[in-house]
């Protein structure tokens, strides 16, 4: 059988047309679909970690839903123990007469720095610095038992005690602790 001049044209123009139909097929559907779902797929990649944040976010608004009746209620008294005004004003005058009261008569408290309280907004941690230059060991136990017991906002965190040259009898003691207090 053999093919005329038309024939062999519809024939070769039809060839050409499947090619461009396949080159098109590709070129304009398939390689633009492929590159949109890689590029979807690494955008769920990349968006997996914040998802896990998110829900580990969640929880935790969810505990603390939970938890916030028990709090509710421990602030008030939390705020009761804090005297009014600065606590620059009222700390070392409360703590000099507390170890009066106790037979030291001889306190200094300096204020070294404050921070904000993580757990507790609306409250800061003030750290200070409780100096006695001559004190008995035993009143001095006991008066640091005293302030704990009596003091519930305040915490011990660190304790020095030097022996004294003069007196060896009486000891030169340091103690840091902090304090919370209002914002």
């Amino acid at each position: 059988m053999k093919l005329g001049k038309d024939e062999i044209q519809k024939l070769a123009l039809g060839i050409l047309m499947l090619i461009g139909l396949v080159y098109s097929y590709f070129d304009m559907l398939l390689f633009p679909q492929m590159k949109k779902h890689t590029a979807v797929a690494k955008n769920i990649a990349s968006i997996t970690p914040e998802i896990a944040k998110a829900r580990e976010q969640i929880n935790r608004v969810q505990d603390m839903e939970k938890s916030a009746p028990q709090k509710t209620q421990v602030v008030p008294q939390v705020e009761a123990l804090i005297p009014v005004g600065a606590p620059v004003a009222w700390f070392p005058p409360r703590v000099t007469e507390l170890f009066k009261r106790q037979g030291i008569d001889k306190v200094a408290a300096k204020m070294n720095t404050e921070m904000p309280e993580k757990e507790a907004p609306g409250f800061r941690r003030i750290l200070w610095t409780i100096d006695f230059p001559k004190v008995d060991f035993v009143n001095y136990a006991r008066a640091l038992a005293t302030l704990e017991n009596e003091e519930p906002l305040v915490t011990v965190t660190s304790l020095t005690i030097e022996p004294s040259v003069d007196d060896v009898e009486r000891q030169h003691a340091l103690i840091t602790v902090n304090n919370l207090v209002k914002q």
